[in-house]
């Protein structure tokens, strides 16, 4: 089936389009087919992107450029077959052929020589190789030949990709253990234009709260109302800005979900409203096990109407998990979702803005949930991978009606291509070394290339305490990563900035305020995600896929945050890193010094400063620092600018970071340009209807030594009160 002129669908199936034939992940409807030739030995079918041959007999699948190229073909000799109920494809595997993507998979940026199972796990203690981990992204990216292919293999039940690591580098194969050959092949040539297409094919992220990309404080857990008040304060009191709070699992009545503790959250509408006067949002932790205990509303209501999952006989699973004995609900009925996405108006009532969906994968003591356990239709191994994203889902589209026309925060830790759409994820339940700190990074990079763009890990280790270097080193990444939030587990030290000693709590204050500096650029690299599919946190591969540099495993953590500033992760033990700048030129962030790209070099990396570069001709929106995104500020917008040689140009984007007005046309967006050849610098009109919140700006130029002229449209918006060298 043919999806759009560089999409196209293959599925091979013992059950052809009865139904079965769903995605829980895949949004679009196929088109026409465009004219193709057919003889007694293959069919042709031909796109203005694309080429597909098909061999009748055997049955063999290759794709081309439309002139010609061979971008992904069937292996001659196995291509497609069964193995009682798992299928498997085993394809091609080009000499210089490189494989990016899976998402949340641990392992080097280039996939080669490497093997992956997708299988939703709660993954704790995990170590840097461990595999399969959270979430299930059956989908890849292939570099080869100067070409650029993609797969995204939807298939739900237990998957294997295998990218010439047992076939003696000969093939690569994947396939499952039930269900069908079902792939849809994408053919833009960059990856770019992939990423696009795959976000256009299974969807894009909302537009995230403004407050969700301000610093989040979480702790498993503040064990009292007073306590999150306690924390909140200190935060105010210490002028380190921050936006969010968080409630784990001991804020409910014996962990069940949708209470509230009432010995030490006697009042939560109270405790809410206090830290909603002190600029704080709260995020609370919602898991799916529903303790069987007569009386729960949740117990009763979903007894009665029959929405957990059951055995074959209609028997009622039960497996244990933090509440004890628990029933599970059956999230690919939209009917147990309206359900459960109704419950939380024991949430939002008092006044919850963010909900944390975790052990969504989903989680039992014990792991293996019996594989005959039925949701709905659904056998346990066809529904395991997608469980996560369902509940999200189901979390999304309640709290969304219940908040009326306020943007919900969703936080998942399971999830399946598609995610994007309802939710943000984390990396889940990391350790507090520096091994993890570069792995963190990596997975971070690589459920980018899968249509997720707010991602987030927990700053500092989950597990383990963090020595004093290590909690510095890794919130100064923190400020470049999509969702920044520190996040420890029982038990372990206390993690709040100012636990670390006057010097050290001074240096993650400083970076905590970059991040907030940053929010107007931040915030418009997500709405670049919302229009493009490009996350905000790019590995190197997107951008330079032709440098074999970025693919080196010495180089391979570093990043893009957005369009134009780039990111070398340090662990906390080195004082200097081997870096690599890519082609162009570059300035040092702290010092504004100039280098000269395609080269290695040692840097210099501090604890208070870690290696941070801005890509000539980088246009960056800034702000002076606030205590939290409630807060007006002063007005004033910085437009920093690095001279460069080339044109540049930065969608500038705002709208009131909290309603869904943005979709109505109630946002302010414009686009501003740099040329050095004419030494300009332009603002074009505004688009849509919302105020700026901006009144003047600022233009602080970066590397210049002649004047620049600046033009702007409807300069009315905004009045330039300076520029600065």
């Amino acid at each position: 089936m043919i999806y759009s002129p560089s999409v196209i669908r293959v599925c091979i199936s013992k059950h052809f389009f009865d139904e079965r034939d769903k995605s829980f992940a895949v949004i679009q409807n196929p088109v026409d087919l465009p004219d193709y030739t057919e003889s007694a030995t293959e069919i042709i079918l031909t796109t203005s992107a694309l080429k597909l041959r098909i061999n009748k007999s055997p049955l063999r699948f290759n794709f081309y450029t439309a002139d010609g190229k061979s971008l992904s073909e069937d292996d001659s000799r196995f291509g497609v077959n069964w193995q009682d109920s798992r299928v498997i494809n085993y394809r091609k595997l080009y000499p210089d052929e490189k494989f990016i993507g899976l998402g949340e998979k641990t392992g080097n940026l280039n996939r080669r020589g490497s093997s992956y199972v997708n299988w939703n796990t709660d993954a704790a203690l995990h170590g840097v190789d461990a595999d399969p981990l959270y979430k299930t992204f059956p989908f890849f990216i292939g570099l080869h030949s100067g070409l650029t292919y993609g797969l995204f293999f939807d298939n739900t039940h237990k998957s294997y990709f295998d990218f010439g690591a047992t076939t003696d580098d000969e093939m690569s194969w994947f396939g499952a253990d039930g269900g069908d050959m079902n792939y849809y092949f994408f053919g833009a040539q960059g990856i770019r234009e992939i990423l696009q297409d795959y976000t256009w094919l299974t969807g894009r992220m909302e537009m995230p709260p403004l407050w969700s990309l301000g610093y989040q404080q979480c702790r498993w857990s503040y064990m009292s109302a007073d306590e999150v008040l306690g924390i909140a304060k200190k935060f105010r009191d210490r002028e380190i800005p921050a936006d969010v709070m968080y409630c784990d699992i001991d804020y409910m009545d014996g962990f069940k979900i949708f209470t509230w503790n009432k010995e030490t959250f006697p009042d939560p509408k109270g405790m809410i409203d206090e830290l909603k006067a002190m600029d704080f949002r709260l995020v609370t932790i919602v898991d799916p096990g529903i303790k069987i205990e007569e009386g729960y509303q949740q117990y009763d209501e979903g007894i009665a109407n029959n929405y957990f999952a059951t055995y074959p006989d209609g028997e009622l699973y039960t497996a244990s998990v933090w509440p004890g004995r628990c029933h599970f609900p059956d999230f690919t009925n939209d009917e147990v979702k309206e359900w459960w996405g109704a419950a939380f108006t024991a949430l939002t009532d008092p006044g919850v803005e963010g909900f944390w969906n975790d052990m969504n994968e989903p989680a039992a003591w014990g792991q293996n949930i019996p594989w005959l356990v039925k949701f709905g239709e659904h056998y346990m191994p066809e529904i395991r991978n997608t469980y996560g994203m369902e509940m999200a889902k189901g979390t999304y589209e309640g709290t969304r009606k219940l908040m009326g026309n306020k943007r919900p925060f969703i936080l998942t830790r399971a999830a399946y291509a598609g995610t994007q759409r309802y939710s943000a994820v984390w990396t889940g339940d990391n350790a507090a070394t520096d091994e993890h700190l570069l792995l963190g990074q990596r997975l971070v990079n690589s459920l980018g290339l899968t249509g997720m763009s707010m991602i987030g890990v927990d700053i500092g280790g989950f597990m383990g305490n963090p020595t004093p270097e290590l909690m510095v080193r890794w919130n100064s990444l923190g400020v470049y990563t999509p969702m920044f939030r520190n996040h420890a587990a029982q038990g372990m030290v206390m993690r709040e900035p100012w636990e670390w000693g006057e010097e050290n709590e001074a240096i993650i204050k400083k970076d905590i305020e970059q991040r907030y500096k940053l929010l107007p650029y931040i915030y418009s690299g997500f709405y670049q995600s919302t229009q493009t599919g490009l996350p905000l946190s790019r590995t190197l591969a997107i951008d330079y896929t032709n440098d074999e540099n970025v693919f080196d495993a010495n180089f391979q953590n570093q990043f893009l945050f957005g369009d134009s500033i780039l990111v070398t992760p340090v662990i906390s033990i080195q004082v200097m890193a081997e870096i690599y700048l890519p082609k162009g030129e570059w300035y040092r962030l702290s010092s504004e010094e100039k280098f000269k790209g395609n080269q290695f070099m040692i840097a210099d990396a501090p604890l208070t400063d870690l290696p941070v570069f801005v890509k000539a001709g980088a246009i960056i929106p800034m702000q002076n620092v606030i205590q939290s995104t409630n807060e007006k500020g002063d007005g004033i917008l910085e437009l920093h600018i690095w001279n460069g040689h080339q044109p540049t140009e930065f969608v500038y984007y705002e709208d009131d970071g909290t309603s869904y007005n943005y979709q109505n046309g109630s946002y302010y967006k414009r686009t501003i340009t740099f040329d050095p050849h004419k030494r300009l610098v332009m603002l074009s009109e505004v688009e849509g209807s919302f105020t700026s919140k901006y009144s003047t700006i600022k233009l602080k130029l970066h590397g210049f030594e002649e004047d620049v002229k600046v033009m702007a449209e409807a300069v009315n918006a905004n009045k330039l009160i300076a520029i600065t060298y």
